[in-house]
């Protein structure tokens, strides 16, 4: 009988902008699904840009509501699943010090740090690859990664490391592992040194996309230089979603030489069997 992740690690509730989830529905798609152990990480993305189909203060997360809700079902729920507090903090340098302080205040298990922006610009949104050449705009988005990484330590996981390839214009092939070995090695390279994990993103490919976030390659490449810490997330903003693809993205790291992937409790890493 083959192994089964029974951890998803990365999703969203109606606490996030970008979804309207109900947590309760979420944890029972998690109970039917045979999971043992969801993380909600519901986002932060503080000082984050203007759109006109936004509400004002999108992603500013109200914390108590979000902590409210998940001790009542935490209680509600503790004889069928495991539920954690975690939190998707969204990346910018000049927040650097309000993200660790946020992080700091709050009893949270796990935290993924991301970058969603480049240049104050949201890939999602239609003008963003305007400004610049695509192979400019990559390698801008990996060196403010790097960027950002050295300014907010209070993080376990990066998410989504090329979260940017998802919104590439379609049929473009600029982006590649080989292309931009320099900037996401010098990711890596840091993360490793500093303790720090990837989030294994299947969302990508419950949206018909060739890969997860991050690229096999990548995946493969962080083992090499010795990366360890590894947490399986769907990036589900709707409560079908969780687990989406796990099968393949276990495939994946058993492929790039992992044998264990990691929960969290407290900030704690707890190493399960892949």
């Amino acid at each position: 009988m083959n192994q089964k992740i029974s951890a998803d690690y990365h999703l969203h509730t109606h606490h996030s902008t970008d979804s309207t989830a109900p947590m309760k529905d979420v944890i029972e798609s998690a109970i039917n699904k045979g999971l043992s152990e969801i993380c909600f990480t519901d986002h932060l993305d503080l000082d984050y840009p203007k759109y006109e189909d936004l509400p004002k203060d999108a992603f500013n997360l109200d914390v108590n509501a979000y902590r409210k809700e998940f001790d009542r079902y935490k209680e509600e729920y503790k004889d069928r699943i495991k539920l954690k507090f975690g939190v998707e903090i969204g990346m910018q340098a000049h927040i650097a010090e309000k993200n660790s302080n946020f992080v700091k205040e709050n009893d949270f298990d796990f935290v993924i740090a991301s970058i969603h922006l480049v240049d104050r610009k949201d890939p999602f949104y239609d003008g963003f690859w305007d400004s610049d050449t695509v192979q400019n705009i990559f390698k801008r988005y990996f060196e403010t990664t790097l960027e950002n990484l050295k300014l907010f330590n209070d993080y376990n996981v990066l998410g989504h490391l090329d979260y940017l390839a998802r919104y590439a214009p379609k049929g473009d092939t600029t982006y590649s592992y080989e292309r931009f070995k320099e900037q996401i090695d010098a990711i890596l390279e840091y993360l490793v040194k500093n303790d720090k994990g990837l989030d294994l993103n299947s969302k990508a490919l419950y949206s018909d996309m060739p890969f997860p976030n991050p690229h096999p390659k990548v995946l493969k490449r962080f083992r090499e230089l010795g990366g360890k810490i590894l947490t399986f997330g769907s990036d589900a903003h709707r409560a079908e979603n969780l687990s989406a693809c796990f099968d393949k993205t276990r495939a994946l790291a058993l492929e790039a030489g992992f044998t264990e992937y990691y929960t969290f409790e407290k900030r704690v890493p707890i190493a399960h069997k892949l």
